[in-house]
């Protein structure tokens, strides 16, 4: 999947206007991530909830990804 970023503005009847052209020659159906200017950053628990329910993650349900366990690695105080 190729990514590409660029800017727009949000219309009458929430219709995107890009400020530049895409690099595609065809019609084609596309996914659209928008971040809002001065909505200020999600907190902890909202950003959780959004990766916990993004299906990009959800390899990590599998499985073959459940390769640690509580034997691995040293503990962690939070201190230095």
């Amino acid at each position: 999947m190729k990514t590409v970023e660029t800017t727009a503005t949000v219309e009458q009847k929430r219709r995107l206007i890009l400020d530049e052209d895409l690099p595609v020659t065809d019609r084609s159906r596309v996914r659209v991530i928008v971040f809002l200017d001065g909505e200020g950053d999600i907190d902890e628990k909202e950003w959780r909830r959004a990766a916990a329910s993004n299906p990009a993650f959800e390899f990590l349900k599998h499985p073959e990804e459940d390769i640690y366990n509580l034997d691995d690695g040293e503990p962690f105080c939070g201190e230095g």
